[in-house]
């Protein structure tokens, strides 16, 4: 998509996307070569979804011009609704733009097929109304059902162009997840890690992002239970795509659980060595052809070295999974309880166990040689699970707590390697037996670092919530962005601060193309959007048998770091927001995976919730 020009069709008037470096010094990234020249189609963003009735409405204009424009916003029929004056916003350092904003949030008449011109140049069409992001909600949680291991995807769920048979389980031609071995040298015996989620753009499971993944969908059920006006219905029995629905628990549950059984399986049995801790992954022993689905993988599997990171997020989100199934199955939340206490303190037994950066053979490395934010999160979640003193005082006592560069990083955010902000959040809303001191200094922590994340939005001309160090975008960038959405509007649930909010659903303006690229960055979601993400099996680009992503699918998005050759052809030169092609093997800004997904998900719950964003409140 990015290696079309753009020039010719944008330069009417005063209208166009000045080339890379051509506007002064800014963000000269990388080779300092010229930028490519991006596809991206008209000069004006808007969120192609849509804005929320009586929400915020803001949107970007890229123009060469240094003086105020007139824009007019009109109805699908051409009924001129509203005009004004964008705001000269000069150079984006993210994109090398020029740009000014435009601001209609005064406009509350419901419908769709909006459109804002500027110049002659008419923006994507958009929806203003209430609930613009029910089926958003539904397809961003239905994205780990897809990628669900061991079970058939059934078509009465997800339609006939996405189901399957069974992934990895018993039948032929694969080798299963049901008796795998370990890489030589590990250990000498087999386990059945049958279960869990497919992690990425391959088919491999690893616990540390698995772990993050489970933990941020329990966190948006806790979320019903721990603010007050949140309607748990949309997450309850029956109400997603899951083959287990009518079971009486919520399908939210139903979806962690899949994944949890997975990890439990992934724990050193006892009389074995390191016994407690966890694997650190499973995958194919060698690349695997592409694309390939999951049931016609002839690869055999193995379980890979156990490491400390791993383990600890298996202590982590079992310790989580302890307490939101306790009502539902306690035999099953007490078997997670005692895995998640074994694993912690085999993990304080060996505290120094990494994995390596080098086991990258058939399946990512997910090397992490930082464990202190896997100490502090397992900690925290072991505490609210139990009110033992000894957790607690693991919190207190860290070097991480008050820390809010460490718990939420300014950049990077929460990630898979960076963990530690999940713990903070759930101290900060999870009812638990800190002092009232106590508990309010961890929720200043959250409303500080939500105060950044709102400055950065509101000092953004796309008012994206995320200010990478150096202004580099980093691998996952979209992911990153979101978690800082959930920082945001955990802020919000704990203020009801209105700078929260509007952080919150700028973020899912720029997410869902009102940036740069003007690009939508999740599948089926506005004019232009994302559907040839890197992926084995949903890679419709090289075999059209094969299907597009399904909706609901989010982008890595734009990373400066461009680690695949697709992309450095493709982007080199790039500005940092400006370095992502939609492309299939571009895998270093396109891939899609579950601990991207989580945030989408979670984040699209939420928004779902605020109604019409009159108040901020939710409305059901």
């Amino acid at each position: 998509m990015l290696s079309a020009a753009i020039a010719a069709g944008l330069a009417v008037g005063a209208l166009t996307a000045p080339a890379a470096g051509a506007v002064g010094h800014h963000a000269r990234h990388g080779s300092g070569t010229a930028a490519p020249k991006a596809d991206t189609g008209s000069p004006v963003r808007v969120n192609q979804v849509g804005y929320l009735t009586h929400g915020p409405k803001k949107g970007t204009v890229v123009t060469t011009a240094t003086k105020p424009l007139t824009w007019t916003l009109r109805a699908a029929d051409g009924t001129k609704r509203a005009s004004g004056t964008t705001h000269p916003a000069g150079v984006d350092p993210s994109s090398r733009q020029n740009v000014q904003t435009f601001d209609f949030g005064k406009v509350t008449d419901a419908g769709e097929g909006y459109t804002v011109t500027i110049g002659g140049k008419k923006s994507e069409p958009f929806t203003i109304g209430d609930h613009l992001y029910r089926s958003l909600r539904s397809d961003a949680l239905a994205y780990f059902y897809h990628n669900r291991s061991g079970i058939k995807i059934d078509a009465d769920l997800v339609g006939p162009k996405y189901a399957r048979p069974a992934g990895h389980d018993k039948a032929a031609p694969h080798r299963g997840d049901t008796d795998v071995p370990c890489q030589k040298g590990v250990c000498d015996y087999r386990r059945n890690v049958s279960g869990g989620w497919y992690d990425a753009g391959d088919q491999g499971k690893y616990v540390v992002n698995g772990g993050i993944s489970v933990a941020q969908l329990m966190s948006a059920y806790e979320r019903t239970h721990t603010t007050k006006g949140v309607d748990p219905a949309p997450l309850g029995d029956g109400r997603l795509r899951v083959p287990e629905r009518g079971n009486g628990v919520p399908d939210i549950l139903d979806e962690a659980r899949w994944e949890m059984e997975f990890l439990l399986r992934m724990q050193v049995p006892q009389g074995k060595p390191l016994a407690g801790m966890a694997f650190h992954k499973v995958h194919d022993k060698q690349w695997t052809g592409f694309p390939t689905r999951p049931d016609q993988d002839k690869q055999q599997r193995e379980l890979h070295k156990p490491s400390t990171a791993a383990t600890l997020n298996l202590a982590a989100s079992a310790a989580q999974s302890a307490r939101v199934f306790k009502s539902y199955d306690p035999e099953f939340a007490a078997r997670c309880l005692h895995a998640a206490r074994t694993a912690w303190d085999a993990a304080k037994a060996h505290p120094k166990i990494f994995a390596s950066d080098k086991d990258s053979t058939g399946g990512g490395a997910y090397g992490d040689r930082y464990v202190g934010d896997e100490f502090y999160w397992a900690a925290a979640e072991l505490f609210l699970s139990t009110g033992d003193h000894a957790y607690a005082k693991a919190v207190l006592d860290s070097p991480l707590h008050h820390d809010v560069d460490a718990l939420f990083p300014r950049g990077g955010g929460m990630s898979w390697a960076s963990t530690a902000g999940l713990g903070a959040l759930d101290l900060a809303t999870v009812p638990n037996k800190l002092t009232a001191k106590q508990r309010a200094e961890v929720r200043t922590m959250v409303t500080k670092a939500a105060d950044r994340y709102a400055a950065d939005s509101a000092k953004s001309a796309y008012g994206v919530p995320y200010a990478p160090k150096d202004g580099k975008y980093e691998w996952g960038s979209n992911s990153q962005v979101l978690n800082n959405m959930i920082v945001l509007a955990t802020a919000h649930d704990l203020t009801g601060k209105p700078r929260y909010l509007d952080a919150v659903l700028r973020g899912m303006d720029y997410v869902l193309g009102g940036n740069p690229l003007n690009q939508s960055y999740v599948t089926g979601y506005g004019e232009r959007n994302s559907h040839n993400q890197h992926h084995r099996f949903w890679a419709h680009q090289r075999d059209h048998k094969l299907p597009h992503p399904a909706p609901g699918s989010l982008a890595g998005g734009p990373n400066s770091g461009l680690q695949d050759e697709v992309a450095k052809k493709k982007l080199k030169g790039c500005a940092p927001a400006m370095c992502y092609t939609d492309s299939l093997m571009a895998y270093s800004t396109n891939e899609i995976t579950i601990n991207w997904n989580a945030p989408l998900a979670w984040i699209a719950w939420y928004v779902d919730g605020l109604g019409d964003g009159a108040t901020g409140k939710p409305v059901g």
